[in-house]
């Protein structure tokens, strides 16, 4: 792992093909990055699935409520956590390939636990969702990530960690 910047602020999802190291922005939304590790340090996200793959678009996770392995995962992108919803955290950074972006509903501050991986540039999402992270490895297992919304067989977040912990 000597290729880990910061390891506090470095997530690592275990998928089917291998490990995506995720570089969280604390800087530019630094309550979206305090919740991700809150929830990745309570084992939340392991055995999330992927709910809405959408090709050349994202992958959306993170529904930590109905989202899991075994659970009713027919619901899964209709819930969160049982915290409370984030404020909304825009910038300037882009919606490019490997963001990571804070999944909401029409409400601005709905996000709360859901968030997607951006398959390619989608700038028509900037100033819109919050961007608090980017992949700097792994982004070929991502692309990999069975599509649908939701997906016949969904993939899942075998395992989440904070780098610093692992």
């Amino acid at each position: 792992m000597a290729d880990i910047k910061d390891p506090e602020n470095t997530i690592i999802i275990e998928l089917k093909d291998g490990p995506v190291h995720i570089e969280l922005l604390p800087d530019v939304a630094p309550g979206h990055c305090e919740r991700m590790k809150e929830l990745v340090r309570e084992g939340a996200y392991d055995g999330v699935v992927f709910h809405r793959v959408i090709d050349g678009f994202m992958a959306q996770t993170g529904d930590v409520e109905h989202g899991k392995e075994g659970g009713n995962t027919a619901r899964a992108g209709t819930g969160g956590s049982e915290k409370p919803d984030l404020k909304a955290e825009f910038s300037g950074v882009p919606h490019d390939r490997g963001t990571l972006g804070a999944a909401r509903s029409a409400s601005p501050d709905s996000a709360n636990s859901q968030f997607f991986i951006n398959f390619g540039d989608n700038h028509f999402l900037n100033r819109q969702y919050t961007v608090y992270g980017r992949v700097t490895q792994g982004m070929d297992h991502v692309d990999k990530i069975a599509r649908g919304e939701p997906p016949a067989n969904p993939d899942k977040m075998i395992s989440v960690k904070v780098a610093a912990d692992a």
